[in-house]
């Protein structure tokens, strides 16, 4: 019986190292990924995307139309004051952290713990890529874990403009609308190079939840991001 019980214990030890050892060969394979798509995207456009994939999927199981729309545009072809509405509402301090706002976070964990539970996730302009690139909209604390760990990364690999850059061609603003420059001609008829300050801030002001709000609905937070942009010099 003691010879039993120590084969058992023995087995059971070999087959946790097992999965142990697979465990880390996994987290190791798709960190060497991501770090490998990220350099990549220092000059390649990324031609999908998780999130995108997701709503595609969703509408095949839903048997929805989907029609994607999305047209790449360098920065300097989105109006400034889109680029400046953008980071006034999602990322004031984007120019200055490096993948992780760790003041924002602080702000968010005190008032989570003051309303006990989780409330939003005070997510940077580079945990948002991350999040687009790689994961679904599914929120899990596992997938936060990994966004915090691959923002600095991405940082440390791509430059500033350019995190910017992918971020506001690669995000939705709509039902299948991806990209500044679909959602300028998708809401406003026009290019995202003739986005004036008003039309930015309103389109900024979809962002958080870009399946159920509209531009034209978004004046009590749009004026919230013009004041941001007047207190920062916009």
């Amino acid at each position: 019986m003691r010879t039993s019980g120590k084969r058992k214990r023995g087995w059971l030890g070999s087959w946790l190292r097992a999965v142990l050892i697979w465990l880390v060969a996994l987290i190791a394979a798709f960190y060497l990924v991501s770090l490998t798509a990220l350099v990549a995207l220092r000059w390649v456009d990324p031609p999908v995307t998780m999130v995108q994939a997701q709503r595609r999927i969703e509408a095949w199981v839903r048997r929805k139309p989907y029609t994607k729309r999305q047209q790449w545009a360098p920065l300097g072809r989105i109006a400034p004051d889109l680029q400046h509405a953008v980071i006034s509402a999602e990322d004031g301090r984007f120019f200055q952290h490096h993948g992780i706002d760790w003041k924002e976070v602080r702000k968010v964990v005190d008032q989570d713990v003051e309303d006990g539970r989780l409330g939003r996730g005070g997510s940077t302009i580079t945990q948002q890529l991350v999040k687009n690139l790689f994961f679904t909209t599914s929120r899990s604390v596992a997938r936060k874990a990994v966004e915090f760990t691959l923002a600095p990364l991405a940082e440390w690999v791509l430059p500033k403009k350019r995190i910017l850059e992918l971020y506001l061609n690669v995000i939705e603003w709509g039902p299948g609308v991806y990209g500044a420059e679909a959602a300028a001609r998708s809401w406003y008829g026009i290019p995202a190079a003739r986005v004036n300050r008003d039309q930015a801030a309103r389109l900024a002001a979809v962002i958080p939840s870009p399946l159920r709000r509209k531009p034209v609905r978004m004046n009590g937070y749009s004026a919230e991001i013009l004041r941001r942009m007047e207190q920062t010099g916009w």
